[in-house]
């Protein structure tokens, strides 16, 4: 079973082993964080935490049972009810629903808990499966973007819907995965 937390202090080394772990997994289709992301990783990971308690990002972590980090959905630039919705999901969790259920929850959160009325993201042209992410959320093409050199789509997800929602998705409703993908 997985959960998605907010993240905090404590899931600093497994948030670094989860980016190192798949770093070339993820530059295959979003750009690469760069060395200097990992260097004095635990006081970047400070910084980040105090940026949430001031409110102006949410850093969420989808742990496993053992408290290994399989995934990251983030919400950054938090402003006048708004905020950039970014994922990545670890290579060995891909493909299983994973993605899709955190980001319905995070839609849920985002609209009643952190009081958000709409989210946007973009992801370029060739990412299948986050164009499918999407789409299967609720987010709608609104123009095209250019990322990293890359064509790609901006897309928004109004948030109102799920305020009035009754169905409360949970990311511990994605299909579960055993640590051997084969």
């Amino acid at each position: 079973m997985t959960r998605l937390q907010l993240m905090r202090a404590e899931h600093g080394s497994a948030v670094r082993e989860f980016e190192l772990a798949n770093r070339a997994y993820f530059a295959a289709s979003i750009p690469d964080r760069g060395d200097e992301y990992f260097k004095d990783f635990d006081v970047r990971h400070g910084v980040l935490l105090a940026e949430q308690d001031a409110g102006t990002v949410y850093f969420h972590v989808i742990l496993t049972a053992d408290g290994e980090v399989v995934g990251r959905v983030n919400l950054i630039d938090v402003a006048e009810g708004s905020a950039e919705l970014g994922y990545r999901i670890a290579k060995r969790a891909a493909g299983r629903g994973l993605a899709t259920a955190a980001v319905r929850t995070v839609c849920v959160r985002a609209g009643a808990a952190y009081g958000l009325s709409t989210l946007r993201a973009v992801t370029t042209l060739d990412n299948h499966a986050s164009l499918a992410v999407l789409g299967r959320t609720g987010f709608e093409a609104v123009g095209e973007e250019e990322v990293d050199g890359r064509p790609g789509l901006r897309f928004v997800r109004d948030l109102r819907d799920v305020r009035e929602s009754r169905d409360q998705p949970d990311v511990r409703d994605a299909p579960s995965f055993r640590k051997s993908k084969p």
